[in-house]
Formats: C-alpha cells, structure tokens, sequence
C-alpha cells in the first residue's frame, strides 16, 4: 500500500514540490507514494492534477491529511496557523507535519501549541522560488541543489527529523538545521529586507510624474533589482507580520548605509576616491558570494538513505550519524 503525503497550498511551492515527488517515483520504482492535494481554490487544485503535481485533489481538508504519513503546509505564513487548527482532529498518530513558511519562530510555537503529542512537527523553508506565484509556473527542478532550512519542534522524534532530511534530498535540496529564530534574524537581511527594498523602490519610481517616460527606458537593471516586488502579496504582507522585529531592524541598517552613500555622493569630488573604494568593496564581496567557491562550513551531513524507508514511523531506518548541528552565531 502507498504511502500518502498531503499537500495543503498548490501554489508555485506547494505544486513544485509534488512535481518533485512525481519525479523522484518515476526514478525509483521502490518509492510508492500517494500525493494527495488540497487548495482553497478547486481550479488550482485541478490544474495541479493536470500537470501531474497530484495524483488526486480532495476538497475537504480533513479527508486530505487523514491516514497521511506526511502533511505538507505550502501556504503564506499566517494561514499556517489556521491549517494547523483545522487538520488537527484528523491527523494520525505519527504522521509528520512541515510547512514551507519563509518565517518559522512564529510557526513553531503555533505548532507547540495546536499540534498533538502523537504527531511530529518541523518547519521548514526551501531558499528556491520565482517572483512569479501560482501552479502554473511550479517545476520539478525549482528545488535543486537549493539550501533547504529545518526547524524541528523541541520534542520532535529523532528519526521523524532523519525523514525530513531525507525528504529535502529527494526534492534535490540540501538540509539545513537552524533555530527558528536564528533564522528569522538570518533571513530578515537576505530575503525579506530584498522584498521591501524591491517594492519600496517600484513605490517611488512609479509615483514619480517621470514614470511615463522613465518606464519606457527601464531595463535590465530595474527588472532585476524590482524582481520581488512581484511576488505574491498576501506571502509578503504574512512575512513582514510575522517577522516584524527583525526585519526593521534590517531595515534601519540598510536606510543607515543609504545615507553613508548619500553622504559620499552629496560630496563629489571629495568623496570620489572613498566612494570608488567601497563600490569595488562591495564588487569583491557580491562577486566572492555569487561566483566564488560555495563554502560548506555550516551545512548539514545526513547519510543518503531511502526516503522510503524513512517515511512510516514503525519502518525508519537508524542512520550511522546523526545530524550534525550548524554552529550558532
């Protein structure tokens, strides 16, 4: 018998990853896996199946997760918290629950205090995604070779943790263990403040009475640069909701090294050989992360193990080593 895994939230992650799932089984016969899909909008749902993302769509909630090995939450950040609410009743003892959420300190002390005793919970976040949402544009590949953030609950089970990490391999990802306030402080900086930076700067540009004209000689630049200010709003409204400290803190530093160039500017010719310096500063660092050898320190070791045989509780297999856990800042 299949192994059933629910997807709750078919959007552009929550689609990627039962095209991932659907893949993995094509290549591994030994993987019998039902993916089972649920989406608040019965379009969305349908589409998914079409593309091969689910195998079947159920309508009701509760008969989507009931009996499933694995419940996967791919929903903006603050309906996590009402999904969890309402599958409670009807999940099976053992199962494993995850999220996709881009915050995770919140999610986790919903999880502590909605979930079961008899269920496990780990967050996660897959660093991988587009500016543009939905089902239409989910690929099987959106997750490979991507860092994979988990957070698992404070009593989640040891072996239930190991499925999680094999789980992430299989989509092509590379576990990452965090604390979830850790990364909600590391995320702030390199994901969120790029959010509000994005949609600050199409806010300013496209108020501006220039628009019209400046819009017909926008390019490269400002396509890359306002890249995230096409992502879906509800996600970016939940994030900064939900990671509201440690985002303005971002914020303030990145408005103070604004000024310093500010500063530098306003002075021309007298800042010029300081202002060269820190553009070529910033040159060798951009280049260092972008191009420059991926540095490992940090990363997760996992022995490669069947996801398969990690999915049900009563048949995990003891992997040799166990995780080992990155160093805290």
């Amino acid at each position: 018998m299949a192994d059933k895994i629910a997807i709750v939230g078919l959007g552009l992650i929550g689609g990627s990853i039962g095209l991932a799932l659907d893949a993995a089984r094509k290549r591994d016969k030994h993987l019998t896996i039902e993916i089972v899909g649920h989406d608040r909008d019965p379009e969305v749902a349908n589409k998914a199946k079409r593309m091969g993302a689910i195998d079947r769509a159920e309508w009701n909630l509760l008969s989507a997760v009931e009996r499933a090995a694995m419940v996967i939450i791919a929903t903006p950040v603050l309906a996590v918290r009402t999904v969890l609410e309402q599958i409670t009743p009807a999940l099976a003892p053992g199962a494993t629950v995850t999220d996709t959420a881009s915050t995770k300190a919140e999610v986790l002390r919903w999880a502590a205090e909605l979930l079961p005793d008899t269920v496990t919970f780990v967050g996660g976040h897959p660093m991988a995604g587009k500016e543009l949402p939905g089902i239409e544009h989910a690929e099987a590949t959106l997750f490979q070779g991507a860092v994979y953030c988990l957070c698992p609950a404070l009593n989640a089970e040891q072996s239930r943790v190991e499925t999680m990490a094999a789980f992430v391999e299989v989509l092509g990802a590379r576990p990452y263990f965090v604390d979830p306030h850790e990364h909600d402080g590391l995320v702030a900086g390199i994901s969120h403040l790029p959010m509000v930076i994005a949609a600050a700067l199409v806010s300013a540009t496209t108020a501006d009475p220039a628009w019209r004209e400046m819009r017909k000689l926008a390019a490269s630049g400002y396509r890359d640069t306002t890249r995230l200010a096409s992502g879906e709003p509800q996600m970016n409204l939940d994030i900064c909701l939900t990671n509201r400290g440690p985002l303005v803190s971002w914020i303030d530093r990145y408005i103070d090294e604004l000024q310093r160039y500010r500063q530098l500017i306003a002075e021309g010719e007298a800042a010029s050989e300081q202002l060269a310096r820190e553009f070529l500063r910033v040159q060798t660092e951009r280049d260092r992360w972008a191009y420059g050898k991926r540095d490992d320190e940090g990363s997760e070791r996992i022995e490669r193990i069947s996801f398969t045989q990690l999915l049900m509780g009563d048949r995990f297999a003891r992997l040799t080593d166990y995780l080992r856990r990155s160093e805290r800042k």
